[in-house]
């Protein structure tokens, strides 16, 4: 009890800012999309260069081929490292292909910046950081190990707050992982079960130098910002930059945002100038993107049917475009669209079930029965936290009941026997539409930590390919294949039993998880 009675100065909910104004969507097509560019890079890419992954096994055998593949750069953000066999493995692989560019004539190309969480990587005594400090020994000028620290604990809170439940004021939650020009965008962490049998999203876009250029920079920056860890497991901040929980907090919090927005838009005015050139020029657009980077001298790129947009949230430094691309989106959604929606964690902000009720498109909403919640059997008050979530889950349930929004608004729970639920993202499917045109993938949760407390990122892709669409449809279909319908009957099972000090506490704590 004491330790949710020190969380007690966070309660109360922060006053947004509002960085810059949303947008309305245009009428035509998937390039109704194109008001997104406003707030963020637009990166036009062909569909051939986008591979949707199903599976945790295809994710880690991926990791592994890639990392081993890098010549210039590999770059992974994550919440954490797992300390099991397989993510030993992984930094075998690391370590194998760092020898063979130590190796390689002449001075190495190789870097390797891993990005993590301070509390998550530190927790226990064999931790993420432990795992990488080999690799910190052997080769120290090639390895970067960042460790983001949440301004937000500090002082006496962060004194008396317990390993585990420090890490409820904020965390590092961004999930990228590149590869020379490959990317990898996804919900999942470097951890064993995320390799094995808990579900997530994965999408590799293959051959996007000026996406990888992007994470990289975006990487780097949240990087300069956080603690570096040393060869002797200590950590130290970069020469001249403000600490994050000793240093003044406004300060901190103004240097950071200052670095993320610098390359947001950097970005976005290398991207402006490209789309300018390419669609306001006599030459053939396929000859201009011809001159960008490419692996073959003369070869030409097709045209793009595919859209990336990078969307950035990080309450904590005063950014917060994927909120307000995400509330557009749901906002501006015509009758007789769909959104199919889904988190591993339900615990939607007030805003987006506000939206969700009172708008027009119709809405399947995929979330995790208790069984395949992350948390379910956990010890101490962690294992109490799935009998929060069915809690949340029943009140939304009554009040889409209460307004008879029932055949618009659809709640379906996956279920699979031994493995666990943590995909994330939404499917937007526009009216008179069996396949969809838009899908977004990354590290939210569309929670109140990932909109308040939390640094997250991920993707909108935008396409016009129906291969592309098809595939993502396909992705949709096979999660949501794994779930059944809720109904009034679904919380009368025994399973489904809320013991009454849950429902009390549930108010006070549901912004921490």
């Amino acid at each position: 009890r004491s330790s949710w009675l020190l969380l007690a100065p966070l309660l109360t909910p922060p006053v947004p800012v509002i960085t810059a104004p949303p947008c309305s969507l245009c009428s035509e097509g998937a390039h109704r999309f194109q008001w997104i560019r406003n707030l963020v890079p637009e990166f036009g890419i062909s569909s051939s260069h986008v591979k949707v992954l199903s599976s945790p096994v295809e994710f880690y055998e991926l990791l592994k081929v890639q990392i081993k593949a890098a010549k210039q750069r590999v770059v992974m953000a994550s919440l954490y490292l797992g300390t099991g066999l397989l993510e030993q493995e992984l930094v075998y692989c690391l370590e194998e292909t760092l020898e063979k560019s130590l190796q390689a004539k002449g001075s190495p190309d190789l870097r390797v910046s891993i990005l993590l969480d301070y509390t998550r990587g530190s927790r226990g005594r064999k931790n993420s950081r432990t795992m990488l400090i080999p690799l910190l020994q052997r080769f120290p000028e090639q390895v970067r190990v960042s460790l983001f620290h949440t301004p937000n604990l500090r002082g006496l809170l962060r004194l008396l707050i317990p390993e585990r439940f420090n890490e409820t004021i904020g965390l590092q939650h961004i999930k990228v992982y590149l590869f020379d020009d490959n990317v990898i965008l996804s919900g999942a962490n470097l951890s064993d079960l995320y390799f094995t049998n808990r579900q997530d999203r994965y999408v590799l876009l293959q051959d996007s130098p000026e996406i990888a250029d992007f994470f990289t920079e975006l990487v780097d920056a949240i990087g300069d910002v956080s603690l570096q860890l040393q060869q002797d497991d200590t950590v130290q901040m970069m020469e001249g930059m403000v600490h994050p929980y000793q240093g003044d907090k406004v300060a901190y919090c103004e240097i950071a945002n200052r670095r993320v927005m610098e390359v947001i838009n950097s970005a976005r005015t290398r991207q402006e100038l490209l789309h300018a050139k390419t669609f306001h020029s006599s030459q053939p657009a396929s000859s201009l993107l011809s001159q960008q980077d490419s692996q073959a001298p003369g070869s030409l790129k097709p045209e793009p049917d595919t859209w990336i947009y990078p969307l950035i949230q990080m309450k904590p430094f005063g950014i917060q475009i994927d909120e307000m691309v995400t509330e557009t989106l749901l906002t501006e959604a015509e009758r007789d669209a769909r959104i199919y929606l889904t988190t591993g964690y339900f615990n939607l902000t007030q805003a987006y079930m506000d939206l969700i009720l009172g708008t027009r498109a119709e809405y399947r909403i995929l979330l995790a029965s208790p069984e395949v919640n992350g948390f379910f059997g956990a010890k101490g008050v962690a294992g109490a936290i799935p009998a929060a979530y069915v809690y949340i889950e029943h009140q939304f349930y009554s009040e889409v009941c209460y307004l008879q929004q029932q055949e618009r608004v659809q709640l379906q729970e996956y279920s699979r026997a031994g493995w666990t639920f943590h995909a994330k993202g939404l499917w937007l499917y526009l009216a008179g539409s069996d396949l969809p045109c838009l899908t977004l993938i990354g590290s939210p949760n569309f929670g109140y930590r990932s909109v308040n407390r939390d640094l997250e990122a991920q993707v909108a892709i935008v396409t016009e390919n129906k291969a592309l669409q098809q595939q993502l449809h396909q992705e949709q279909e096979q999660l949501y294949l794994c779930s059944g319908v809720v109904s009034a009957s679904t919380f009368e099972q025994p399973n489904r039993y809320v013991k009454l000090w849950v429902k009390l506490v549930t108010p006070l704590i549901k912004n921490f998880f």
